[in-house]
């Protein structure tokens, strides 16, 4: 217990990266690389697909659904608290691979497509709320 292991470990949403706890090469956000992980193995991805509707059409689906969610999700977990910082975060090398594999190259969404999101998610859950449904609180 305490000893130093140097085994590092593949991922399972991007095989290409390699996790290696060495403390010369730090990105201050690196810790969502391990919450996508654990996104990838729980399943998430694929609850969010099956159970959460995109009602985007056109070129509004530049980024997937499941992407936009995640990007806002991490965000707010890494300390984001507000979207001020989406579009330094788009070009981030861990926000970007955090998302699917068609924005590694590209860069995670700009401010604008997840204020869109978020808008949307916020009219809908006061839609829900009139109807009479419950908002989990």
């Amino acid at each position: 217990m305490g000893e130093i292991q140097n085994q590092s470990f593949q991922l399972a949403f991007n095989a290409s990266l390699k996790v290696d706890f060495q403390g010369s090469r730090v990105t201050s956000d690196g810790g969502l690389i391990l919450l996508r992980e654990l996104d990838e193995r729980l399943g998430f991805g694929e609850l969010i697909q099956r159970h959460l509707t995109d009602s985007r059409r056109g070129k509004n689906t530049q980024f997937a659904f499941v992407d936009l969610l995640r990007q806002s999700v991490c965000s707010g977990l890494a300390g984001y608290e507000d979207l001020n910082d989406a579009e330094r975060l788009s070009q981030d090398p861990t926000f970007r691979q955090i998302g699917s594999e068609k924005i590694w190259d590209r860069g995670a969404a700009l401010t604008s497509r997840l204020q869109s999101l978020e808008a949307e998610m916020l009219a809908r859950r006061r839609t829900w709320r009139d109807w009479g449904g419950s908002t989990g609180r």
